[in-house]
């Protein structure tokens, strides 16, 4: 899953206001940020693998630190706990935590049967959404549209900026995510590691856009963190 990931970001704004949306869109994308870095390290493997499913022609075939289950939870603590520490923000925190886990679930819904459970266990699980490039489709672009609805009317443009930056966020994300699909495999492992890492720009630009936002809350405006 791509944009789905993006979407719960989008969404907690309206349960953790306070929050930046740049800590809210990397909550949900903290497994795919470490990935690469992983690979890179030689910790984690994938193949390219034209047909190992429909959507995808990635074949993960070892990511035990990155995004087995219980690792996940791990890595929900030490983010919520990070964040804590900064803030003092208790539910916040709380809610990040549940969207660095929620990473997991989706891939779990979207993936072959490759997810690990813990970076020992051989049992690997996965619904295989993926296997239908429709069903996909529909699925991730609802949860984007919902997702960048609520970020939309739970916060409110400051200036120019603020408008016009979001739907350029909002567009290149949607050109990113058909490029996946349409696009070419990677030609090297390496190569697609390199590009990944590109993933943490995402969240300084979102972080940007939401400095000229205002979240909007119990009739008025919120700071954020």
């Amino acid at each position: 899953m791509f944009i789905g990931h993006f979407a719960v970001g989008f969404a907690l704004k309206r349960v953790a206001p306070r929050t930046s949306l740049g800590v809210l869109i990397a909550a949900p994308q903290a497994l795919d940020l470490l990935w690469p870095i992983f690979l890179l390290l030689g910790w984690e493997r994938v193949r390219i693998d034209p047909g190992n499913t429909a959507f995808t022609p990635l074949a993960f075939d070892s990511y035990p630190y990155s995004h087995s289950l219980l690792m996940a939870v791990v890595w929900a603590a030490v983010f919520a706990a990070l964040y804590l520490f900064r803030t003092r923000l208790g539910a916040a925190s709380l809610w990040i935590a549940v969207a660095v886990v929620s990473h997991w679930v989706l891939d779990w819904i979207t993936h072959r049967p490759d997810m690990p459970l813990t970076p020992w266990s051989s049992t690997k699980v996965g619904l295989g959404l993926w296997n239908s490039i429709p069903a996909t489709l529909i699925v991730e672009s609802a949860m984007f549209a919902a997702g960048a609805w609520i970020y939309m009317h739970t916060t409110r443009a400051r200036d120019r900026m603020g408008r016009v930056n979001l739907w350029l966020y909002i567009t290149a994300l949607a050109l990113m995510y058909v490029g996946n699909v349409v696009g070419p495999p990677p030609p090297d492992v390496r190569s697609l590691a390199i590009v990944a890492l590109g993933l943490w720009l995402l969240p300084l630009w979102a972080a940007w856009i939401d400095r000229h936002r205002a979240a909007v809350f119990a009739g008025g405006a919120a700071s954020t963190v």
